[in-house]
């Protein structure tokens, strides 16, 4: 259950578990929030999400181009 639940959180960007880790706050109740949120707002947090996501992973690219020392050749 513990490989499926790590493959969707990869599969999901892995916002809530950023956000989770950076707060101290579990990543459970982020998510709760955030689809209580969702209902409320009629799912403008979704919008936050994505960009969220976008950033995280452009984030993630610019690390890697750092990193890698065939870059400068």
């Amino acid at each position: 259950m513990n490989k499926l639940k790590d493959f969707i959180e990869w599969q999901a960007f892995g916002v809530c578990t950023a956000l989770g880790e950076k707060m101290g706050i579990a990543t459970s109740r982020i998510r709760m929030w955030f689809i209580y949120v969702s209902f409320l707002t009629l799912g403008s947090p979704v919008v936050i999400y994505m960009v969220m996501a976008f950033w995280m992973n452009m984030k993630r690219y610019i690390l890697a181009a750092r990193r890698n020392p065939l870059r400068n050749l």
